[in-house]
């Protein structure tokens, strides 16, 4: 006689999924939820820390095998669901940020690498994830996330907030809207400190699991603002391969440290060219700095994206190569670096005693 299946005899044989990023299964994690039995059918939810998760597929595969071998077991179902989880210490010190689970910052040690195209290509890649995503431009001095994502716009206000523009499903803030084109913005620390402040406390952001925040190049005054004023999940450095660029890297680590800001990985931007002619791939600035740079700091390695001229195109013209090719090499490295950052932040927020925030 076939043993009873029961609710217990389902989550018994789960215990064998494990988290590879937490290494613990997926039933002490408390993912497993909801489990149903109708007859030969049995059905149940998993509920990851983030719709970006790198191994979703995977473990889906893993559990339906799992609970498809118990006897008596015809068909499975399983919904693949999400509850972002915040990262950052409530002790810390540091009011959150309302409306946001967690800030993540995007930044580099120098000018030129892309970070910009890199910060708005990961907060699109989240939202094509499944993700709740905004996107705040803190490069006050050369405020291009607007072009980037062809969004003109002037902030709207709703009471004493100020309501974000939307785009491609992100929220959207940046000193670009409250300019004009060719004015420069000619301030000294204090100010930057005031508009960073209004920026996070003053914003009706709503309902994020991530708050990207492109960064100036540089160690200045707006990343030692942003530690200030509110508490960060982490940040993303983005270099170039070659060794003046990873130099500058290691000095942004290093001002991350200082400002107690963990370090989530790096991204190595422009990282090789493959002609479309001939396929033949090309190190224009160098090779593998970015990764050699990771593992000498120890710190994770999120990826590489390649130089593809869409990209360029994109950004130009409004329309990221995540929304134009999705389906792309160069969109589905952002894809995968996007969830390898992902990752990071929740395995940082089981580091801390934090109880599970709900997705609304």
């Amino acid at each position: 006689m076939a043993p009873t299946l029961t609710p217990q005899t389902v989550l018994d044989a789960l215990k064998v999924v494990r988290d590879p990023d937490l290494h613990r299964d997926i039933v002490s994690l408390g993912f497993v939820k909801d489990v149903v039995i109708s007859g030969p059918r049995v059905a149940f939810k998993i509920q990851l820390t983030t719709p970006a998760c790198p191994v979703k597929d995977q473990m889906r595969e893993q559990a339906r095998a799992a609970v498809a071998a118990l006897p008596g077991v015809a068909d499975v179902d399983i919904e693949m669901t999400a509850s972002v989880r915040t990262a950052v210490d409530p002790a810390a010190g540091r009011a959150p940020v309302p409306g946001v689970r967690n800030v993540i910052a995007v930044g580099a040690g120098k000018g030129g690498v892309g970070k910009t195209t890199v910060a708005v290509n990961l907060a699109l890649a989240l939202a094509r994830c499944g993700s709740r995503v905004g996107i705040l431009d803190g490069d006050i001095y050369g405020p291009n996330v607007p072009i980037m994502l062809g969004v003109q716009a002037q902030l709207g206000s709703e009471g004493d907030k100020i309501v974000p523009a939307e785009k491609f499903g992100v929220q959207v803030v940046s000193m670009g809207f409250l300019t004009d084109d060719d004015s420069a913005v000619i301030w000294r620390g204090p100010m930057l400190h005031g508009v960073i402040q209004q920026f996070f406390r003053d914003v009706r952001w709503n309902d994020l699991d991530y708050l990207i925040v492109d960064l100036p190049p540089g160690t200045g005054d707006v990343a030692l603002s942003l530690s200030q004023t509110v508490p960060v999940a982490g940040a993303v450095v983005v270099t170039t391969p070659q060794a003046v660029s990873v130099a500058d890297s290691r000095r942004a680590v290093r001002m991350y440290e200082k400002l107690n800001i963990p370090t989530l990985g790096i991204i190595e931007n422009m990282s090789y060219f493959v002609c479309s002619g001939c396929g033949r791939e090309s190190d224009i600035f160098g090779k593998g700095g970015g990764e050699r740079f990771a593992e000498q700091a120890a710190v994770p390695f999120l990826g590489r994206i390649p130089i593809y001229e869409p990209i360029r195109v994109g950004g130009d013209t409004g329309t990221p190569i995540v929304v134009a090719e999705p389906e792309s090499p160069a969109a589905r490295a952002f894809v995968a670096a996007a969830e390898q950052a992902a990752a990071q932040v929740s395995i940082a927020s089981y580091r801390k005693p934090i109880p599970l925030t709900p997705v609304l």
